[in-house]
């Protein structure tokens, strides 16, 4: 088999020729991945993992050229005396030099989109001037390269790209990997001298034979890995938009509902419809601000609602940290429950621990705008254990979650009792003595208060006293 060796220097160019052409296909990858609109933020949130993701992608391609550097170190050559200049080392400095600077771009986050397209175009450049140098160094026709198992680097690549989660880029590597084969093909085929095809694998493996079939495969194998990746790529990246505007909707819900309200939402099997409920032996909590009505009168609008805003972000973190959940804001009072929402084998404990929290930091509370000379009122708090139905009301339109049941009644009359009882928190004996059997022990002796009669409620009522 004949074979010239000073034409193969005649065309060394032309692999590295095709780089200007895929300038198209790179200006197509920097125009962002047509999606559904994204929610507000997930963008920025999704660049921000770019640009992660770049700054692994660019030490993943420092690391491939120190491995093409020590592998080409190692490996035998056998360069013609006279040959102008040794196509890799040259290729592996442009490279080297190629990845600092992306590098450096991406540390400071100025690794704009052409950017990346060009650092894409670049990295299948390189892997295919390469391979078509693997022929210069063994002093063999082209078609040696065709053979070289190099090739599966472009996969690799291709992968790479999914780091970036914008199926464009993909496309581009994939794009650009089967062009470059193809022009590595066509480059072989037409500086081969003499019967360059042939139709037999084994004269194909076995010799310097090209077989047309062997590199269709190999291209359409290049676009079609491509074309699931970029696929994938892009059903991963509408589920995770959302998936996180379903998230960021539970959260935005939690700020309007309990927090296992809206989990009890977002896990709801079922859509939601009014007149559904559950009934369970719950315990229910109410606080109110005394003397907020003649307050409201008196106070400039931004003042009343600060005083709110203190006196709810003082208690809200104290029921919820004992496990309860807050039903509803009742204007100046406070609706909450234990064991209604999430079921809860201490909810009468966990309630008078609540009790006992409330009335002390509500008490501080007092005391420091007190000594500010603020507006000061104290905070009434009463709590009962009960039968409940826990569920939805209202209409098509609107619904709420909520209490309903005769110890919610209960609750509401007692803490306007406890001014009667000039005391500061309440709840009822049954309910205390259960709280005792489920673990609550309280600071003091229980301060007992028999058949208290409270309006609305027909028959005598005993009590226990929390905080005086």
């Amino acid at each position: 088999m004949a074979y010239s060796r000073t034409r193969r220097f005649w065309h060394l160019s032309l692999p590295i020729a095709p780089i200007g052409s895929l300038a198209k296909m790179a200006a197509a990858a920097a125009i962002p991945w047509r999606e559904p609109a994204l929610p507000k933020g997930l963008d920025r949130e999704i660049e921000r993992h770019q640009q992660a993701s770049e700054i692994i992608i660019g030490w993943v391609q420092a690391g491939a050229v120190v491995l093409f550097a020590i592998v080409y170190t190692l490996s035998p050559k056998a360069f013609p005396a006279g040959t102008p200049f040794e196509p890799v080392p040259w290729v592996l400095l442009f490279y080297a030099l190629f990845t600092a600077v992306r590098l450096w771009l991406a540390y400071r986050g100025r690794l704009g989109r052409a950017l990346v397209a060009l650092s894409v175009v670049v990295d299948m450049a390189v892997l295919m001037i390469t391979i078509w140098s693997f022929h210069l160094q063994y002093q063999a026709p082209p078609a040696l390269y065709l053979k070289a198992p190099t090739l599966m680097y472009v996969f690799i690549l291709i992968a790479l790209r999914t780091l970036r989660f914008e199926p464009g880029y993909v496309l581009l590597a994939g794009g650009c990997a089967a062009l470059g084969w193809m022009i590595l093909f066509l480059y072989a085929a037409s500086e081969f001298e003499g019967a360059m095809f042939t139709r037999s694998y084994v004269e194909y493996v076995t010799s310097y034979k090209i077989l047309r079939g062997a590199e269709i495969d190999k291209i359409l194998s290049i676009l079609v890995v491509t074309a699931v990746l970029a696929l994938s790529l892009a059903r991963a990246r509408g589920l995770l938009a959302r998936s996180v505007a379903r998230e960021r909707a539970i959260s935005n819900m939690s700020r309007f509902f309990a927090p296992e309200v809206a989990e009890q939402i977002r896990d709801a099997q079922e859509v939601a419809e009014n007149g559904r409920g559950v009934a369970s032996h719950a315990a229910v909590l109410m606080t109110d601000l005394r003397g907020f009505t003649a307050l409201s009168q008196i106070l400039p609008p931004a003042q009343l609602i600060e005083l709110l805003a203190e006196y709810q972000s003082r208690l809200v973190p104290v029921i919820q940290r004992h496990g309860g959940s807050v039903d509803k804001y009742l204007g100046d009072g406070i609706l909450a429950s234990f064991g209604a929402v999430a079921p809860s084998a201490s909810y009468a404990a966990d309630l008078c621990r609540a009790i006992d929290e409330l009335a002390a930091i509500s008490e501080r509370w007092r005391l420091e705008r007190e000594s500010r000379g603020l507006p000061a009122p104290a905070v009434g708090i009463a709590g009962a254990v009960g039968d409940i139905v826990f569920g939805t009301v209202g209409d098509a339109t609107r619904l709420e979650y909520t209490v309903i049941g005769e110890v919610v009644n209960l609750v509401a009359k007692l803490e306007k009792h406890t001014k009667q009882e000039r005391v500061r928190a309440l709840t009822t004996r049954s309910s205390y003595d259960l709280a005792v059997e489920q673990g609550y022990r309280p600071a003091q002796p229980a301060e007992i208060r028999r058949g208290a009669a409270i309006d609305g409620v027909a028959n005598p009522v005993d009590l226990v006293v929390l905080a005086r």
